[in-house]
């Protein structure tokens, strides 16, 4: 069981988050799943409670303020992609932080956290440091973890056919054509997103969700030419 009234684990989470709690009781209760508490107060359960909705007010504004052409329905279901259990659960593997979860004996001996629990610490995470340093300090936090994500969707199809541009590098250069494959889809039939990686011999790229599949391929399209330092050689050859 993770020790955390161990200063040094304190610190090392801290250098993680790349944040200095003033109050270390938060930064406990956000690591502590129910399953090690004494009793479900002592958890991270009500914190969790808190980030998911500060959370989502922070996306919802960084899709509001990026994508002002957007309309409703389109800007919901980017929402719904970034807050999801699968994409906060990748978070907190992406920065490590289920290695510092203090989770009860019947659960420390198994291989991997379901990612509902790891999904519900980072939102533990969002709603502590809400609580300790402001809105301010945990929408810093959310858009630094988010960076990544927020950019990648940022590519706009109509801006660039970038699946063309993908098509015409990989029959250049490798003699094949790529494919696009559906990884997973999120919502209701009216009112879907979805997400598709880029496979091209042998290699997977980072996926990308749209709010069609059409979308979806073309910013898995920019990913993979991301990747391939091709967007990166284009842009310095248009200067």
């Amino acid at each position: 069981m993770v020790d955390l009234t161990n200063t040094d684990i304190v610190q090392k989470i801290e250098q993680t988050l790349e944040y200095v709690f003033q109050d270390k009781t938060l930064l406990v209760e956000a690591f502590t799943h129910s399953s090690a508490a004494d009793d479900r107060l002592s958890s991270n359960e009500r914190l969790e409670f808190l980030g998911d909705s500060v959370l989502g007010l922070v996306i919802c504004d960084a899709l509001f303020c990026r994508f002002d052409t957007y309309l409703e329905g389109d800007l919901t279901k980017l929402k719904s992609s970034l807050v999801s259990r699968s994409t906060c659960a990748n978070i907190t593997q992406a920065l490590s932080l289920q290695a510092f979860l203090c989770v009860g004996k019947g659960m420390s001996h198994t291989r991997a956290l379901p990612k509902s629990i790891e999904a519900g610490l980072l939102e533990a995470v969002i709603g502590a440091i809400y609580q300790d340093g402001g809105f301010e300090k945990a929408q810093a936090f959310i858009l630094k973890s988010y960076a990544d994500l927020l950019d990648r969707i940022e590519v706009k199809g109509p801006n660039g056919n970038y699946k063309s541009l993908l098509q015409q590098y990989a029959q250049e250069h490798h003699s094949v054509t790529p494919d696009y494959i559906l990884l997973d889809e999120k919502g209701p039939d009216h009112n879907k997103c979805f997400e598709c990686e880029v496979l091209l011999q042998d290699r997977n790229f980072p996926s990308a969700w749209g709010v069609t599949k059409k979308e979806a391929e073309q910013r898995a399209a920019y990913n993979a030419l991301v990747e391939l330092s091709v967007i990166k050689k284009k842009k310095a050859s248009e200067r």
